[in-house]
């Protein structure tokens, strides 16, 4: 055989190491990309549920922030009842919203009514120890971490009502409340946006909940303080309101910054991710637009305050803060810096001018939670707008009538049912001689006079 026929037999024979070589790369440089995905989408999921994790602590503070302010607004000898419903709300709420509540916000495909009302189911989480082997396999973030965030938020409607009815409700029957708010009302109306129901397909936009959150508590507590009626002589016969002044304003100061550094993990939080820059970004502009709004509202109600009543009014400073606290939450990333402050100190203005109208109108509330959770969380709703270019002003409306009407109706019927079923006002006795004693036997301020 002549040398040049051989020429291609040994080309080709030196070639299939080469082609070996070649497809072993190939699937090392595949593996490496797998590798990396799996890698990527691990972090995703960890950085999100890392980011529920750390929103729900911080809005777990707020619990705290919310006894300390309804402790520091109430007189000295109903403080430990405060404390009391603080610590059992919060309990019940995360009871109930494991047993009911969360699969009824979120159904996902178990609609019992489409887009109306979910299935009803304890919540269950990922079993222990489950694996990761696979990039297809690991979900946004942990199921655990979501209920746990989740959960906080509905802590926060059941707090809102609790100050409101201070001094003169029975606390069983707050209690029983309570639990049908943290196990069916919440969650029902939730659902209708959060857990993609039909407020979400017509559009309606709430970042973190003025209306879904502190609306809907505003509505329970504005029916319960009609049908509980104001504490005694708080009005009198011809008209005239009879302030009652707080026990402790240093302990509602630090209560309101409490609230005020736990709302950075309820809006915060509500990005729901944070395994993206992008996702990072919009994090630290929502916490920064949350501050401004404070900000804002303390500013409007101390300047406004000083205009009117010609002197500064600390308690309407802290809940003017709240306002803009709540006004901000239905939409904390899109507006700049100043917006932000001017939406916040449109909610302090509101506080201001509410707190005497609920009492023209004879609705006793002790801290001014409808004026901050209900008129606020109104006007935070509707501020979406001037912001978001995809919010339609028709369809805010329709979802704060809608929402609002739902919490009235099922909040009446309630307060109605545990009225005639076991009472909900302590007797008059009880009243003037202060809940701790008589509905408790224990004080708070044992060794000083009652106020």
């Amino acid at each position: 055989m002549k040398l040049t026929k051989l020429l291609p037999l040994a080309a080709a024979v030196a070639l299939v190491p080469a082609l070996g070589l070649a497809q072993e790369a190939e699937a090392v440089e595949e593996a490496a990309g797998l590798t990396v995905e799996m890698l990527n989408t691990e972090m995703v999921f960890i950085f999100n549920s890392l980011l529920f994790l750390i929103g729900g602590i911080l809005v777990f503070w707020m619990a705290a922030g919310f006894a300390m302010l309804e402790a520091g607004f109430v007189r000295s000898k109903n403080t430990t009842m405060q404390l009391t419903k603080n610590v059992g709300l919060f309990s019940l709420a995360a009871f109930f919203y494991y047993l009911i509540g969360f699969n009824l916000m979120y159904p996902g495909d178990g609609w019992i009514i489409d887009g109306w009302l979910g299935a009803f189911g304890p919540a269950v989480l990922e079993a222990v120890g489950v694996g990761m082997d696979e990039a297809d396999d690991i979900e946004y973030a942990s199921v655990g971490s979501d209920f746990f965030f989740q959960l906080m938020f509905c802590a926060t409607t059941a707090s809102i009502v609790s100050g409101a009815l201070a001094e003169r409700i029975k606390l069983n029957a707050f209690l029983v409340f309570v639990v049908v708010l943290t196990a069916l009302i919440y969650p029902i109306q939730a659902s209708w946006s959060w857990g993609e129901g039909w407020l979400d397909a017509m559009g309606f936009s709430d970042f973190a909940g003025s209306t879904i959150v502190h609306s809907v508590g505003g509505w329970a507590a504005l029916t319960g303080a009609i049908i509980l009626g104001a504490r005694k002589g708080k009005y009198g016969p011809d008209g005239k309101v009879n302030p009652i002044p707080g026990s402790n304003l240093a302990l509602a100061t630090l209560g309101m910054f409490i609230l005020w550094m736990g709302w950075f993990g309820f809006n915060g939080g509500s990005e729901l991710a944070m395994g993206s820059v992008d996702a990072v970004a919009n994090v630290s502009r929502i916490f920064a637009n949350t501050n401004a709004a404070a900000a804002g509202g303390a500013i409007a109600a101390l300047l406004l305050t000083q205009i009117l009543f010609k002197k500064a009014d600390l308690t309407l400073m802290l809940n003017g803060a709240l306002a803009g606290l709540v006004a901000i939450t239905a939409e904390p990333l899109e507006p700049g810096l100043g917006l932000a402050t001017i939406i916040g100190a449109i909610g302090g203005v509101i506080v201001v001018f509410t707190v005497p109208l609920l009492d023209k109108l004879k609705i006793d509330d002790v801290v001014g939670a409808i004026p901050v959770h209900l008129f606020a969380g109104i006007w935070g709703t509707l501020a979406v707008v001037l912001s978001n270019g995809d919010a339609n002003i028709g369809t805010q409306v329709v979802g704060i009538v809608a929402i609002g009407a739902f919490a009235i109706v099922t909040s009446a019927i309630v307060w109605a049912i545990i009225k005639g079923v076991m009472g909900i006002r302590v007797s008059e006795e009880a009243e003037i001689n202060g809940l701790d004693k008589s509905e408790l036997g224990m004080e708070a301020y044992p060794d000083f006079a009652k106020g």
